[in-house]
Formats: structure tokens, sequence, C-alpha cells
């Protein structure tokens, strides 16, 4: 965020973020709450906790088959935890374990044609959020998606 100097002119960012949350913040705070209402109400529906439902959806995403280690740092989980949930899964048919012939230390998880039917039982299932989304036209999603690829690697990269 820009300061205005005496001048007038915008100041170089800084860095440091004013505490105090925006109204764009606030919003953005109120969709993604909603959205997550929404995504757990759709993932109880087919009988997954919310952390077993985001892990099936990341292997939904390209690529389709990823390292455990990289899989609990995009859901934000032990390592350790992960795998209790990805055995958990494992025994329903949802996902599949692979070890990396170059390094068998590394574990792999990808989704079973289980899991990706699942998966977009899920998304079908978010019917709030997608109705919401519907309500934009052509030209404002292709703005939103543009901002948000913008923005979501730094939140991302923050991890």
């Amino acid at each position: 965020m820009s300061q205005a100097t005496g001048g007038g002119e915008a100041a170089e960012p800084t860095g440091v973020v004013d505490a105090a949350p925006t109204p764009l913040a606030l919003l953005i705070g109120r969709f993604v709450t909603a959205y997550l209402e929404d995504f757990l109400t759709a993932a109880e529906g087919h009988g997954l906790t919310l952390t077993q439902a985001k892990l099936l959806l990341a292997l939904n995403e390209p690529p389709d088959e990823l390292p455990m280690r990289e899989l609990a740092g995009r859901l934000a989980c032990d390592p350790s935890n992960l795998t209790g949930v990805a055995d958990r899964m494992e025994s329903r048919g949802l996902v599949r374990r692979t070890v990396n012939p170059a390094d068998r230390r590394v574990k792999y998880l990808a989704s079973t044609d289980a899991g990706r039917e699942l998966a977009a039982r899920i998304r079908a299932s978010q019917v709030r959020a997608y109705k919401a989304l519907a309500e934009l036209t052509p030209d404002e999603e292709r703005l939103l998606e543009g901002m948000l690829e913008r923005l979501v690697p730094e939140l991302e990269a923050a991890e």
C-alpha cells in the first residue's frame, strides 16, 4: 500500500501493512467464510472431513500427483497428520500412494478414479458458492480471475 507524501506523490511501498482491515479485506473474509461453510457442507454430505475434502480436491488439480510433504504445506497441516488422513482415504479407495523411484523416501499421493468422481460430486454440491460466482458477467469473472491469479501466489508464498 502506498502512502501519500507531502508533495502529493505516492511513496514507495514499505512492506509494512496497516493492521486495520479495509472494507475490501472484510468482504473477502466474508466471501471466504461463506465459501468454506458451503465447502464443508458439501464435504460432510459425502462423508469427508474438511481436511480430507481439501486433500481430494488438491489432488484433482494439476499436477495430479504430489509429494506428501508438499500437500501437507498446501493444506497447512503437519506431515504426520496428513499420513493419517491419507491412510483413511486410501482405505476408502479415494487416493493411492506411490514412491519416487529416484528417492524412495519421498511418498506421493494421487487421486483414484473413485476419488476423481467424488471430487466432482463435491464441487457440484457447492451450490451457494457457484451460484454466487454465476452472478458475475464474463468480463467481471475474467477481471476477478486475473486479480486472484496475482494475489494467490503471494498468499501461498507467505505460508
